[in-house]
Order: C-alpha cells, then sequence, then structure tokens
C-alpha cells in the first residue's frame, strides 16, 4: 500500500460508486448493513483508508482501479520535494506548492536575465 494519500479523482470516485452496488454489505434502501449508517465508500474523497470488506472482496473486481488506490502501479518522483506519486497524469510535480515553487524560481531568473 502506497504511503501516501492523495485525492481521488472523478472517474475514480465514479467507478468507487458503481461497484458499491456489487457488495454484499450494501443495501440501497438501509446503507451500510455493517455500519447500520450510509456506506462511507459513497462520500470518499481521498485514497487512503478503505472498507476492508469493500477493498477485499469488490475492488479487485475492477483491476485497473485497484492498482491505482492500492498501488502496485507506476509512480513518478517529484523533482523537487522527492515524493512520489502516480504516473498517470502528465504532471511533473506531486503538488501545486512544488509547481508553484518551481514557477517562483523561474520567475526570479527570468527577472534577473530582464534586469542585466
Amino acid at each position: 500500500m502506497r504511503d501516501y494519500e492523495r485525492e481521488l479523482t472523478y472517474k475514480e470516485k465514479q467507478k468507487i460508486k458503481k461497484l458499491v452496488s456489487e457488495c454484499a454489505n450494501y443495501c440501497q434502501e438501509y446503507g451500510c448493513l455493517q455500519l447500520n449508517d450510509a456506506c462511507y465508500m459513497l462520500m470518499k474523497c481521498w485514497t487512503g483508508a478503505y472498507c476492508r470488506y469493500f477493498r477485499e472482496a469488490v475492488l479487485p473486481l475492477d483491476p485497473e482501479l485497484e492498482t491505482a488506490l492500492l498501488g502496485g502501479g507506476e509512480t513518478k518522483t517529484c523533482i523537487i520535494c522527492g515524493s512520489e506519486f502516480p504516473a498517470g497524469s502528465k504532471r511533473m510535480y506531486c503538488s501545486s506548492v512544488c509547481a508553484s515553487e518551481v514557477q517562483r524560481k523561474r520567475n526570479k531568473e527570468f527577472m534577473r536575465k530582464k534586469r542585466g
């Protein structure tokens, strides 16, 4: 399992919502039968803690989603902070904080050249 959390993409959220209907512990009328409440997988926005039954019994029905959420896929290393993030995008940095740091350095160098 990965050692960092990230926000789920829209497509991942939609796939999770579809898979919840396959869960043996979920009933549309009553929600999660284990929790006697609404299934928290339906409102999930971040990777990290998952319902154990969902992770072990339902998530394997979608191998692509399972790889994306639980790891095992390719990762890139951020050139600013060194943390890893999923390689499925064109991003070069793990977060907007690292991207803004690079932009700040580029602007600083541009202004130094412009003045000189």
